[in-house]
């Protein structure tokens, strides 16, 4: 009879700032476990790690869009980290900031060994922008497993937020299991619970012996 061996669980609320990167060379060594949060500029990421990790203050948040501009990491335990990328598509910067940001990008999905699975996050009132389709197409021919946080769920009503996560899921059915989606809300401390066993799962996969 073959047993699992499970995991410990991970503590979000141990989570702390590790360092930032501006690009792939500083970032840490390449031999460990991390999931990335990408997502339009003002989509919530940096809210969205408050909530998870129970602590208002850990990634900067701001009220005008795209003032994360590094790839901010936060460790969770030894070897264990939570990326805040380079928001997109909303910023106000120069469009050659905006051009090296994307570069940076680019290099950290493509070439990131550690990366086990991205967090990305969509407005519900406005899901699957060009910034989240080119994402999912990327994810898609890498095989990368992505949860989709439909954020901001606090502005609708039910149906229309039931209605949201329902056509999103119907519009990504061509993607099978690589992708889940939930409805997330920072404001209301929503959807953590969901979101931190995604992350269990990819951080801390149940291991089955030979």
């Amino acid at each position: 009879m073959t047993t699992s061996v499970q995991p410990a669980r991970l503590d979000f609320s141990g989570t702390s700032y590790l360092q930032s990167a501006s690009k792939l060379e500083q970032c840490p060594p390449d031999d460990c476990d991390e999931v990335a949060f990408v997502g339009r500029s003002n989509a919530g990421k940096s809210s969205a790690i408050n909530v998870l990790t129970g602590q208002p203050k850990l990634a900067r948040t701001s009220k005008t869009p795209g003032r994360t501009q590094l790839l901010n990491f936060f460790q969770i335990e030894d070897r264990k980290y939570l990326v805040d990328l380079p928001g997109f598509g909303y910023a106000k910067v120069p469009e050659k900031v905006k051009a090296q940001w994307e570069k940076q990008l680019e290099a950290y999905l493509q070439e990131r060994q550690s990366l086990r699975g991205l967090v990305l996050l969509m407005d519900c009132r406005h899901p699957l922008k060009d910034f989240d389709k080119m994402m999912l197409s990327w994810c898609k021919q890498a095989g990368m497993p992505v949860h989709i946080l439909l954020t901001k769920s606090d502005k609708l009503k039910s149906g229309a937020r039931k209605k949201a996560l329902m056509e999103t899921q119907r519009s990504l059915q061509e993607f099978g299991e690589l992708i889940s989606i939930q409805l997330f809300s920072a404001l209301k401390n929503e959807g953590a619970g969901e979101l931190k066993g995604r992350l269990q799962g990819w951080l801390c996969p149940v291991i089955t012996p030979d």
